[in-house]
């Protein structure tokens, strides 16, 4: 097929496996290997109960640099302890041992329930079955994308081409999550990454899912240039993606550049047009996560204009997200201005209602302190759709925000009720 896929930048094999760590017999353990060590970023949640495979994954991707990634879903190794951070540098080591690497050029993720111990014969059975299955094929790219997932509905996938000079390079990414998604990363060392490696046996509760993406290029481009487009094309994405806004324990999102192109990103233009589809592959990611949160039937795409700062506009943006009035008026088709607007009003940052205007898929329904008049049911009908637009002119500034989440449906009670640990 000539569909591009997570191996379609040259340079890199993968492969999935069961090892037997889900009770489903579901692929569980996922290996990504570049060619050589590659430049490399990472970012990773900013929960202060920090999973073992995020506290080992930050040291390991410190270097800028990263040979492997290796993953296992049906158990987060979070709340584990010191025993838990064992088992994620024998992930690494094992993974090493095999591809003959140095561990600390492993990075590790693991996601699932929480406060297990890791079934490490399982996950080291896991990891030898794919390195012995390694291959660079769509087949193979496939594989992983399947073993990383947990209470996904469908599998989640994206990928861009560019136009570079004379030359063509490849983005190309896949991410996992349904449930648990509220997304707060930060780069390692940054000052939103400040979790203590105690806080790992803070918690005992026992929950699931999370947020984990993994992009690969084949353009050459410097770790450090890596990281901080990451940063910014996260912070336009998969960190304004919001289904319940839990923030999980092992968010991580992690980008490698084999430059197996011989295509460098170093001029204004470049960057500009990397970053560009960096940006667009996020948010195509974001979007397929917040489509599949749990029981949702459509995305709902929050704009938030002329609020003070941007700052102020994601915490209005927010607030009417994780409405849950606001959200079962979506699934409801239900053109509600009112709980839109007094979510914005109870966000803690500047708003007057008196200079606002709201807009429902391009209906404006309130405006300057009043509801218009409007039919009722023909914006109804136009919310019956797969994608719904909010967008709120606060009128106050040039802050502004584009945020992503989904309706709430019984679905997401049934799932989140019935959910075992």
């Amino acid at each position: 097929m000539s569909e591009l896929h997570l191996l379609s930048p040259k340079g890199f094999r993968a492969a999935g496996a069961t090892g037997g760590i889900k009770a489903s017999g579901k692929p569980d353990v996922g290996l990504l290997v570049a060619d050589r060590l590659v430049p490399a970023a990472a970012m990773f949640t900013t929960n202060k109960v920090l999973a073992a495979p995020i506290i080992i994954g930050r040291e390991h991707v410190a270097r800028g640099a990263l040979r492997a990634i290796v993953v296992n879903s049906g158990n987060a190794n979070a709340c584990t302890g010191a025993q838990g951070l064992k088992d994620a540098r024998a992930m690494c080591a094992l993974t090493g041992k095999l591809l003959g690497i140095d561990a600390m050029n492993v990075l590790p993720s693991s996601t699932g329930v929480i406060g297990h111990l890791m079934p490490m014969d399982k996950v080291e059975a896991g990891i030898r079955a794919a390195f012995s299955n390694l291959g660079d094929s769509r087949e193979h790219a496939i594989a992983f994308r399947n073993a990383i997932m947990t209470t996904d509905a469908f599998p989640k996938e994206a990928s861009v081409t560019l136009r570079l000079g004379k030359s063509t390079v490849t983005l190309a990414g896949v991410c996992k999550g349904a449930g648990m998604i509220g997304p707060r990363m930060a780069l390692p060392g940054s000052s939103k990454s400040s979790a203590s490696k105690s806080a790992t046996n803070r918690s005992s509760k026992k929950l699931h899912a999370t947020m984990l993406a993994y992009v690969t290029t084949d353009a050459d481009v410097s770790s450090s240039l890596l990281s901080k487009m990451l940063a910014s094309a996260v912070s336009k994405s998969l960190n304004v993606c919001v289904v319940d806004d839990h923030t999980s324990t092992n968010d991580t999102m992690a980008i490698l550049a084999s430059g197996a192109s011989g295509v460098k990103v170093d001029s204004i233009q470049s960057k500009k047009k990397f970053l560009d589809a960096l940006t667009d592959l996020s948010i195509s990611l974001a979007k397929q996560i917040v489509s599949d949160g749990e029981g949702a039937t459509k995305v709902v795409i929050i704009r938030v204009t002329g609020a003070t700062n941007d700052l102020a506009a994601e915490r209005i943006a927010r607030a009417i997200a994780n409405s849950n009035l606001v959200k079962c008026a979506m699934h409801g088709n239900d053109p509600n201005w009112g709980r839109i607007v007094s979510a914005a009003g109870l966000a803690g940052v500047d708003f007057n209602p008196d200079r606002a205007m709201l807009k429902l898929q391009d209906t404006t329904v309130f405006r300057a302190g009043r509801p218009l008049p409007i039919d009722a049911a023909k914006v109804s009908t136009s919310m019956n759709a797969k994608e719904v637009d909010v967008h709120l002119d606060c009128k106050l500034g040039s802050g502004e925000t584009i945020l992503y989440t989904c309706d709430l449906s019984r679905e997401y009670i049934r799932i989140n009720a019935d959910y075992t640990t």
